[in-house]
Parts: structure tokens; sequence; C-alpha cells
């Protein structure tokens, strides 16, 4: 990391944005761009790139980005300046901010940036980001959760749903509410849905107990360095089972119950452990159901019903985290 000008002046954070291309979020509700947002308040320097632009060359990565400044207007929401090739050890901060599908790809990515690890803070920690796929990290928390069977094996599949009846069923590595279906006991589309998974998912299948509280909600939690930040309750759309708001979910403002404290005081140490800056935690009536770890979103939808501004939060605890590693 570059030190600042011997003038004693402090100089702004350099701040690199592994993202979908910017050109295509939905600022509204994408909280990469809530980040960039109070970061170019802050003064920092941003730059933003796809991740396919890494360039691993042995223990040096190289890419090429671009400088650019963000403006919370729809359809106008940033500029770029000239594009340049640097070595992102001269970055302060790497925010990898990619939605899934967490596959080969992302798990690449997340190897090259662990190469950066002595010269540059990368949130959230590629290492623990890799170790942590969502729908399995979470079952180290297995008793804050409702009974789940990760699977591929339809036998095990029948005996849950003996026990459990209606089940939902959900891709492992899915994310946004894709593919996930509700299935009842008597479900005559059980066996087709099964194939469909079969032919589609190599991996591993979700299947958790049916929890019919969902028509009220699946509570989106944030939490900063291990600590409760803000919170938002996501409704269903009426006919949908998915309360994603990228599937038609609306937001509302919500408190934590006694229940969800406990959850968050319960998971708080090992993500702070793990450097697991920025998560997001689904609860569904008081269950436990995701550990979201690789881009959680709520950011704007918080802060636009009234709630703390949790991109400011995350700066904060950023540049203490810069300030400690420097002294």
């Amino acid at each position: 990391m570059s030190q600042p000008a011997s003038s004693g002046a402090k100089r702004p954070l350099k701040v690199a944005v592994q993202m979908d291309h910017i050109s295509t979020i939905n600022i509204t509700g994408d909280s990469a761009f809530a980040l960039m947002l109070e970061a170019q308040d802050r003064g920092y320097e941003l730059y933003h790139y796809t991740p396919e632009r890494l360039a691993m060359w042995g223990e040096k990565v190289m890419c090429r980005v671009e400088p650019v400044s963000v403006k919370d207007e729809a359809d106008n929401h940033f500029s770029f300046g000239e594009p340049q090739r640097v070595d992102m050890s001269e970055m302060d901060v790497v925010l990898m901010r990619q939605d899934p599908p967490f596959d080969l790809a992302y798990i690449a990515a997340t190897h090259i940036l662990e190469k950066l690890s002595k010269t540059t803070l990368v949130v959230n920690d590629p290492i623990s980001v890799r170790n942590a796929p969502e729908k399995l990290f979470v079952t180290q928390f297995a008793d804050l959760m409702p009974p789940t069977l990760i699977t591929h094996d339809r036998e095990e599949i029948d005996e849950f749903r003996n026990i459990h009846g209606d089940i939902v069923m959900k891709p492992l590595f899915g994310h946004g509410g894709a593919a996930v279906f509700r299935v009842t006991q008597d479900d005559l589309n059980y066996g087709s849905l099964y194939d469909f998974f079969s032919v589609t998912f190599r991996e591993p299948w979700v299947i958790q107990k049916f929890l019919p509280n969902v028509k009220h909600g699946d509570k989106r939690i944030l939490l900063v360095d291990g600590e409760f930040a803000g919170a938002v309750n996501r409704v269903p759309a009426a006919g949908d089972l998915r309360s994603n708001m990228v599937r038609g979910g609306s937001a509302k403002d919500s408190d934590l119950t006694e229940r969800e404290r406990e959850i968050c005081a319960r998971l708080g140490p090992a993500l702070k452990e793990q450097g697991l800056i920025l998560v997001g935690i689904d609860v569904i009536d008081g269950n436990l159901t995701e550990i979201n770890v690789t881009a959680p979103t709520g950011i704007r939808a918080i802060q636009k019903l009234g709630g703390p501004n949790v991109a400011a939060m995350v700066w904060d605890v950023l540049e203490t985290k810069l300030k400690n590693k420097e002294g």
C-alpha cells in the first residue's frame, strides 16, 4: 500500500469495485452502488471493473479498471474516465461485489484476490467467501434453522417429505429467489420437479420445511463487522412464494424481535472472526434460512424506510481497519 504524501496531508483512499458492469445494475436497490455513493461523498478515488479483467502474473494481480464517478440518478448514474492498467496492490480497498452464481468463475476470482492479502483490504475476505457458500455456511447454526436437508438423493427427499410435509426446494448455489419451489405433500408435480432439478443442477439441493408465515415476510438483517446494522421485512407479492425484491417483494420497515437479536448475537463473532464485514442474513418467523456473504443487498431499502446509513457504517469500519493496519 502506498504511503501518504510527505506533506502529511491525508491522501484519499483508492477503492476498486469488482462488480457486474455498472451499466446493468438497478440503482434503486443495489448495495454496491450505495457503497460507491458513500465512498464518493468521502472523497475516495473510485475505480470500476468486472471480474474477467483480473490477471494474475505469478504473485502480482493486474487489472484494467476505469475511474468512475456515480450519481443517484436513474439512467445517468455513472461516468467513466480513461481506462487504466493497474497493479491492484496499489488499491487500499477492493469491494468484491459481483452477483452470484457462486460457480467456478466466482471461486477463481477469490483465489486471485487472495493474492492481495498483504497489501489491500478485500471485502468480504475472499478466503472466507470461498469457504462459506451461503446455503451451506448457514448449516453451522442448524439449531437456529428450520429442518433442512442438503442432498441430490430422491429417497432422502422422500423421507424428509414424509416427516415434514410441505417443503421448499431450491438450488444450493442459486440466488435472487430463482428456481425456488414450494412442494406440497400431495403435489403431483413433485416427480417432474425432481427430474427438472436433476438435469439442471449437478450439485446437491436445499430442501427445507415450508414455513407458512413467509407470507408475513422474510426479514433481511444486515450485520457490519458482526454487529446488527439494520433490517427490512420483505413481503412476497400476492400469489408468489418468494419475497426477494427482484421478484416483486415489497419492503417494509422492521424492528428486531428478541429471537432475531439472539440470532445476530450467535452469528456475530463467527462473521467478525472470518473477515465477513458486510453480511445479510434471512430470517422467516424466527428461523434463520440463509447467510449471504457474496453481494448482500438491503442497504438502500433500509435507508429509504428511514433506517440507518449502513454504507456509512461499512466505511467507518473499513477506515478503522486500514488505520490499524498502517499502525
